[in-house]
């Protein structure tokens, strides 16, 4: 009579890492490129919308504008400096992401992103090895897979 051991089925992140390649180094670039386009667009739009609604209130108000059109003008100019200041963040990563993709040697591996994966254990594994698994990508084909699968 053969006694099947107990196993379990348990969930592992898995580092996904690529190897640079002309190809995938403009493929970054161009996305990175794209989102700071995006951003710039954004900024624009809400440049306008934030002269917009502060031209509206104040044809609206009478002249000079009492303390509560003031304290309206304020916020809406707080709203946009605070939107436009998270929008510059989000900008200034993104090109020093594009300086660092930039500067990347052909061939070299980095890290990509980490997904999910599931794996099962029985007794007389060793998690730890069974923990470190990573998969190699090229051009976004699996190259190699590295650990205990």
């Amino acid at each position: 009579m053969d006694e099947q051991k107990p196993q379990m089925l348990l969930k592992r992140g898995v580092n996904v890492k690529v190897v640079v390649t002309s190809q995938w180094k403009d493929e970054v670039q161009q996305q990175l490129q794209a989102q700071i386009n995006q951003i710039d667009q954004q900024l624009q739009q809400l440049e306008m919308q934030g002269q917009r609604a502060i031209a509206e209130i104040q044809k609206q108000s009478i002249q000079p504008p009492g303390p509560q059109i003031q304290q309206q003008l304020d916020n809406i100019q707080l709203q946009v400096n605070q939107k436009k200041s998270e929008l510059l963040e989000q900008k200034n990563q993104s090109l020093q992401n594009l300086q660092q993709v930039q500067m990347l040697d052909l061939e070299q591996e980095v890290n990509n992103f980490q997904m999910e994966g599931f794996f099962t254990i029985e007794p007389g594994d060793n998690l730890i090895s069974k923990m470190n698994v990573e998969i190699l990508l090229r051009d976004g084909v699996v190259e190699e897979i590295r650990g205990d699968i």
